[in-house]
């Protein structure tokens, strides 16, 4: 019935499929429909499919990842009101709701980001083959990245496997588009149901408490994201000792703490480059100011060799398609492991943080992941399943191509990069402050 009320408008309208950009800035979806004037609804999918079981009967989406992707989705809507429109929330299958709402609504057409690992892509195709049935297009766009595909000095088959030969390339022949404008004057299609969001309790998740420890409390959402920007870069100009305390393991500004916001598309990685070259350009540039952009061509590249390879990065034989080792024992190593009951008590204290927050340092991720891998000889997916539940910032080619260089069966041309957790501890742990910490706390 709403299809008929609607089929004779003269103005097109356009579903905007929201899943990992969760933002209005820098975002081509809204700014094609801007510029074509077409009238847009606004859709973000809770899809059961990543809040059920893994393989390794971990969860999908744990409560901290979870909390953040609500708070991200109630800012969208919140941002989207103060324009004059909604952003529609739905739980479910989205090949099932996307192309009930294309009905109700009279849709020409639906737009979405383009992502790279299998399960985003399967989705978005299932989504495709429903709308065919029903003759709308399906069109998707890249905007995760901070250098564009197209602007890339190769083919994603022939993008180097080594980040070193692939950064200096791109650094050399590349340049960072500039963002796409603010859309000002949005059109949105009135909306009778725009729908509840879900609690965690919903979500078949636990309520949680931090409890004091709020550095490290993280609050979703795009608002909150530009303002951490601006609190490390402006405010307190951290970035100018980013690349002398980055392997620190405590504090609010010893990284950026902007991965969780990249992560859900919060804020736009090309937002944060050039904001970095604004603060190069009107106060001080330095090797710390470099390096902050250097971790963000990490991120691309990650992203670029998902592209490139696709599924063997969620194979334990990796990208190198080496012969897994099976190890006598390694469950019940792998159960110490998680609950913080190794001899090492490093170790212990990177879980308990882990567990107790679902955040990291860089640093610590490298150390656990080292230590799972080559000390316990435990199959490194599973740590890697393990990340996905807890991480609030996990994104499938961050976490996996980072095992998997890890294990020595991903991009790292060494073969095998271990971290001793003894040596570690005395160079970023040396008065044992982090550790006990950690362990006296829990």
């Amino acid at each position: 019935m709403a299809y008929n009320c609607f089929r004779n408008m003269s103005k097109s309208r356009v579903l905007v499929w929201f899943r990992n950009d969760l933002r209005i800035h820098d975002h081509v979806l809204l700014h094609e429909a801007a510029k074509k004037n077409k009238e847009i609804l606004p859709v973000y999918c809770f899809n059961p499919l990543y809040y059920a079981k893994s393989p390794i009967n971990t969860l999908r989406t744990g409560a901290f990842r979870a909390k953040f992707i609500i708070e991200s989705v109630r800012d969208l809507r919140t941002e989207f009101k103060k324009k004059g429109g909604s952003l529609i929330v739905r739980f479910g299958q989205p090949e099932k709701i996307i192309p009930e709402l294309v009905e109700s609504y009279a849709i020409n057409e639906v737009i979405v980001h383009q992502e790279v690992a299998y399960d985003e892509n399967h989705e978005m195709d299932l989504v495709e083959r429903e709308l065919w049935k029903q003759k709308i297009p399906l069109t998707s766009f890249i905007g995760h990245t901070l250098f564009h595909k197209q602007d890339l000095p190769f083919p994603i088959k022939d993008i180097p496997d080594t980040f070193t030969i692939f950064r200096k390339k791109i650094e050399k022949e590349s340049t960072v588009r500039p963002e796409y404008p603010m859309p000002e004057n949005l059109s949105f299609i009135p909306v009778g149901d725009d729908g509840e969001i879900p609690d965690l309790i919903q979500l078949g998740l636990q309520e949680f408490s931090i409890g004091n420890e709020k550095y490290l409390t993280m609050e979703g959402g795009e608002k909150p994201a530009l303002a951490r920007l601006q609190h490390y870069i402006w405010n307190t100009e951290s970035i100018l000792t980013y690349k002398q305390t980055r392997n620190n393991l405590m504090g609010d500004t010893y990284s950026s703490k902007l991965s969780p916001y990249l992560s859900l598309g919060c804020i736009s990685p090309r937002r944060i480059y050039h904001e970095i070259i604004r603060f190069e350009n009107e106060k001080y540039a330095n090797d710390s100011t470099y390096w902050l952009i250097f971790e963000l061509l990490w991120r691309d590249f990650f992203r670029f060799m998902f592209k490139k390879h696709g599924n063997r990065y969620f194979l334990q034989s990796g990208i190198r398609k080496s012969t897994p080792v099976q190890f006598e024992g390694e469950a019940k190593r792998f159960e110490s492991w998680k609950n913080a009951t190794t001899p090492n008590q490093l170790i212990n204290a990177f879980m308990k943080e882990l567990k107790a927050t679902g955040y990291l340092s860089n640093r610590g991720r490298q150390i656990v992941a080292s230590y799972l891998i080559h000390d316990l000889k435990v199959n490194w997916t599973w740590g890697a399943w393990y990340f996905e539940e807890y991480l609030i910032d996990y994104s499938p080619a961050s976490n996996w191509g980072n095992w998997s260089y890890l294990a020595g069966v991903g991009n790292d041309p060494k073969e095998i990069r271990i971290f001793n957790p003894e040596i570690q501890a005395l160079k970023f742990d040396p008065h044992n402050n982090y550790s006990d910490y950690w362990n006296n706390l829990m």
